[in-house]
């Protein structure tokens, strides 16, 4: 009994002690520590990145379609602007070749390059990352058929989502496009003194 009272005697005196002197800055929060890593994670991530595999092909196939498709864009404008409309579209359609035939050759390699890298970037971060538990309820998401069905439908849903959008903001994407091009040819008008005729902007060469 009377060491229980020297204790809470002891507890006391300290609790008034430092309600008496300032308060410590916090300390600041410790950085979590990486997970640990194992055969079976490393295993786990190995397929998670496999199941990856179209996701990782469409980011390389983005890569390399959007300096065509700037390309393109900018094609269409010096046809618009330079060509008698009887030569328009055949010399859009030989460009559109250049540029399929561009992405054929250039596409295998940058997918190759991307799913390697994935390995040695996605792949530790995911192992560093994430418990066993966790890549495993991941891997179970991927495995399913539902969602590879869902992964399967990616490409029919981009395609049904930009026709739709392609026509339905042709015309709006047009008339700004016109304006902005009036407002600037204005402005360069105005820079170095001369009189630029107004030229529309259309989203193809068509």
């Amino acid at each position: 009994m009377f060491k229980a009272l020297l204790i809470a005697a002891a507890l006391a005196a300290t609790t008034l002690a430092q309600a008496q002197a300032p308060a410590p800055a916090p300390a600041p929060a410790p950085k979590p520590a990486p997970a640990a890593s194992s055969a079976a994670k490393k295993e786990l991530v190995a397929k998670i990145l496999q199941a990856q595999k179209p996701g990782f092909e469409m980011t390389a196939r983005r890569v390399v379609e959007q300096p065509a498709i700037q390309m393109l864009q900018q094609a269409s404008q010096v046809i618009q602007q330079r060509l008698p409309a009887e030569k328009r579209e055949p010399t859009f359609r030989e460009l559109q070749a250049d540029a399929r035939k561009y992405v054929d050759d250039t596409f295998p390699q940058v997918r190759d390059q991307t799913i390697a890298l994935s390995v040695s970037t996605v792949g530790p971060l995911l192992e560093q990352r994430m418990t066993e538990s966790e890549l495993r309820q991941v891997l179970a998401v991927y495995e399913s058929a539902a969602f590879r069905k869902y992964q399967g439908l990616a490409g029919d849903m981009e395609k049904a989502l930009m026709e739709q959008l392609a026509q339905q903001a042709r015309p709006t994407v047009e008339a700004n496009a016109r304006a902005l091009q009036q407002t600037m040819a204005k402005r360069l008008d105005a820079a170095t003194g001369a009189a630029s005729a107004p030229a529309t902007v259309p989203l193809t060469g068509k």
